[in-house]
C-alpha cells in the first residue's frame, strides 16, 4: 500500500489511533477487505457502489439495523427534490435505489453493528472492531453522517406517558396520521416539511413555534402560511398533554409573550425541535477534528494514512461545507478513487466512465 504523503496536505500529522481496549477478547474475521465503509447512509451506499466499480473488496458497516441513515429513520416518507436525476423522490425510494446500486458488486453489509475501536496493524492495515468482532481492511472510509442521533425532547407535563402513544419524533408511515388532529411543534425544515407533507392526510394541522422567525426554507414557510389546511401559531409553546390510558386527547399551549394558556383537542403531536448528534467512539480514534467533523484535505484524506472521510462527517480544508446528499455523492466518489490508488499504487486515479464498463 502507498503511504499517505504530506505533499497532498502539508498539515498532515500522523498519530496512532486511540483504543478503548474493549476489543481485546473479540474474534477477528479472517478475510481482509480493500475498503471498509463506516456508515450506510446515502453517501456510504454510493461509496459502496463505487468501491465495487473499482473492483475493491468492500464491507459497509452501520449501527442501525437497516441501510439508509437519516433518510430511513427520520423521514422515509418525505419527498426529496435536490437529488440529481429525480425531480422528486421519496426518501425510502431513494434508499431502495441506492441499496440496489450498491448491491451490484455484492459488498458485505454489516448492519446492526457499531464501530467501537480502530487498530492499526503492523503491516499497515487496520482492524475495525464492533461489539461483535473485528474486521480487517486495507483502508477505511468514514461516512457516518452526524454520527448517532437522538431527538431533542420537551420537558412538559405527562410527556413520558404518551411518548410512542400520541407523542412522536419521527414519521415512519404517513397513513398513521390519517384523519387525525395533529399538533406539530418546531420551526425548522422537519416541522415545516412535515406540515406540508401531511396536510392532505390529516383532519387538521396546527403548527406552533416559539418565535416568529423560521429556520426552514423560505418557500416552504410561504406555503404553510398560504395553506388552508394548516394553522400557524407563532410565539406559542407546548406546556402539557393529557388523555386517558390509551389515547392522547388534549394539549395545553401558551403564548410566551402573555403566558395565556389554551387547551386544544389533539390526537397526536409531532415534535421536531432538532436532534443531538454524537460521533461516539470515532471521535477517540486519533482523527483530527474540526467543528465536530473529521478534517480532510482535498483528496478526502484524514490525518491517518489510509483513513478517509466523506459526506456530512467530513470537513474539507479550504472549501465550503454543504451538508447535501449531492455533495456527499461527489465526495464519496473522490474518496473511493483516492482509496483505490492507496491500496493499489499501480491503479489509475481516474476510474473511467461507467458507461464504458460491461454490466
Amino acid at each position: 500500500m502507498a503511504q499517505q504523503t504530506t505533499q497532498a496536505n502539508p498539515t498532515v500529522i500522523v498519530q496512532p489511533p486511540t483504543q478503548s481496549q474493549t476489543h481485546l477478547s473479540l474474534p477477528v474475521d479472517p478475510e481482509l477487505s480493500d475498503l471498509l465503509i463506516i456508515g450506510a447512509g446515502p453517501c456510504g451506499l454510493f461509496a459502496a457502489y463505487y468501491s465495487g466499480f473499482r473492483e475493491m473488496k468492500t464491507r459497509i458497516l452501520d449501527a442501525l439495523p437497516e441501510a439508509g441513515g437519516q433518510l430511513a429513520v427520520l423521514y422515509p416518507e418525505k419527498y426529496i427534490f435536490d437529488v440529481p436525476g429525480y425531480p422528486e423522490i421519496l426518501a425510502r425510494d431513494l434508499v431502495a435505489q441506492l441499496v440496489a446500486q450498491a448491491s451490484r458488486y455484492s459488498p458485505q453489509m454489516l448492519l446492526g453493528e457499531r464501530a467501537t475501536d480502530l487498530v492499526r496493524n503492523s503491516d499497515g492495515t487496520y482492524t475495525v472492531f464492533t461489539e461483535k468482532k473485528g474486521y480487517s481492511t486495507k483502508a477505511v472510509l468514514v461516512t457516518a453522517g452526524v454520527g448517532s442521533f437522538s431527538p431533542n425532547r420537551l420537558n412538559i407535563q405527562n410527556q413520558e406517558k404518551f411518548e410512542g402513544n400520541g407523542i412522536y419524533y419521527f414519521v415512519k408511515h404517513k397513513s398513521f396520521f390519517k384523519d387525525k388532529n395533529l399538533l406539530i411543534v418546531g420551526g425548522g425544515d422537519s416541522a415545516v416539511d412535515w406540515a406540508l407533507n401531511l396536510k392532505d392526510v390529516t383532519k387538521s394541522i396546527i403548527l406552533i413555534h416559539r418565535r416568529d422567525q423560521f429556520r426552514a426554507h423560505e418557500q416552504s414557510v410561504k406555503e404553510i402560511y398560504s395553506s388552508p389546511q394548516i394553522t400557524v401559531r407563532t410565539f406559542t409553546e407546548l406546556k402539557a398533554v393529557s388523555g386517558d390510558d390509551s389515547n392522547l386527547k388534549q394539549a395545553v399551549i401558551f403564548d410566551n409573550r402573555t403566558n395565556k394558556e389554551e387547551a386544544i383537542p389533539v390526537d397526536c403531536i409531532l415534535i421536531n425541535i432538532g436532534f443531538k448528534a454524537n460521533l461516539g467512539p470515532i471521535a477517540n480514534w486519533g482523527l483530527q477534528m474540526e467543528n465536530r467533523a473529521i478534517k480532510v484535505n482535498g483528496r478526502m484524506e484524514t490525518n491517518l494514512p489510509g483513513i478517509f472521510a466523506a459526506g456530512d462527517i467530513a470537513s474539507q480544508s479550504d472549501s465550503v461545507k454543504l451538508n447535501l446528499i449531492a455533495t456527499g455523492f461527489a465526495q464519496a466518489a473522490l474518496a473511493v478513487n483516492v482509496a483505490k490508488k492507496y491500496v493499489d499504487p499501480k491503479a489509475q486515479l481516474f476510474p473511467g466512465h461507467s458507461s464504458e464498463k460491461s454490466a
